[in-house]
């Protein structure tokens, strides 16, 4: 598998899209592990170890399999693949200036065709496309998770165990109108408010990405995919399209990143399913 030569983002909105879930994500880290867990569990004991745990797997996937995302290079390299003799899928890049292979589109931002391309990713900087598509699905689907599970500590934390100081109109009116969280309020509050407003749209775009992607991974297509019949044109049947994008060892890939998974395919050559009955 090859390796970005430069994987940091270039355009200015990646940077800050990457930065914002580079720093954030830590930041918060923290936040849940030295002032929420506390008010649930004492440290040291056995929940507060499995909790802490829990939450160490969830941020190790999420960094990861962005990471992965940057450094794997998904683009495509003519120069050591042919196109066959029929080579009839195979289209011209006007800007490449060579055959690209089905499935490929040029992206602006990275420069290059992408194999199987699905979109230019902001918090990543990069593509993502046939090498890469496990990893993202991963990073968003542990990012949901991850959400999840720590909305319903900090609400807990919040509406509950912080009530008297956080259970009035004031509250919801900053958490609306995060601006004026410059101006009213003292600091350590208003940081909390931060961190509670961060959870709650980490896991909106969770469920608005999972909600996009999965369908469209179920039917075998990709986002660049804009015509109904291109958007069914690959569908293998349910357990074939996830194979695609998970690879072989698609029911242990999800769980890390570090755990290899070869892809069925090698993002070259496209066969449409000969018989369409053999869909699940």
């Amino acid at each position: 598998m090859r390796i970005r030569r430069n994987p940091l983002p270039r355009r200015l909105v990646d940077i800050l899209c990457f930065l914002l879930i580079g720093i954030s994500l830590p930041v918060v880290f923290m936040f849940e592990i030295v002032v929420v867990l506390p008010n649930f569990h004492d440290p040291g004991s056995f929940f507060h170890t499995l909790h802490f745990l829990m939450a160490m797997f969830l941020v190790f996937n999420i960094k990861s399999n962005m990471i992965a995302c940057m450094m794997i290079d998904t683009s495509c390299d003519v120069k050591k693949i042919e196109p066959p003799e029929d080579h009839s899928d195979w289209r011209e890049c006007e800007i490449c200036q060579r055959l690209a292979p089905p499935r490929s589109w040029h992206c602006k931002n990275c420069g290059v065709c992408i194999l199987k391309r699905d979109h230019h990713c902001i918090y990543t900087g990069c593509c993502i496309g046939h090498r890469n598509h496990r990893f993202f699905m991963g990073f968003i689907f542990y990012l949901f998770v991850g959400s999840v599970y720590a909305l319903v500590y900090n609400s807990i934390y919040l509406w509950v165990f912080q009530a008297h100081i956080y259970c009035h109109w004031q509250t919801l009116f900053k958490l609306l109108n995060p601006l004026f969280l410059l101006f009213t309020g003292h600091f350590w509050g208003n940081m909390y408010l931060i961190f509670y407003g961060l959870n709650i749209l980490a896991f909106l775009y969770g469920v608005l990405l999972l909600a996009y992607h999965v369908p469209i991974i179920l039917r075998g297509g990709v986002s660049a995919d804009r015509t109904l019949e291109s958007k069914h044109k690959y569908d293998r049947g349910v357990r074939e399209n996830l194979r695609s994008v998970f690879g072989n060892r698609m029911h242990l890939a999800w769980i890390s990143p570090l755990i290899r998974s070869d892809l069925p395919d090698d993002g070259y050559h496209w066969k449409p399913p000969i018989d369409a009955q053999e869909k699940d």
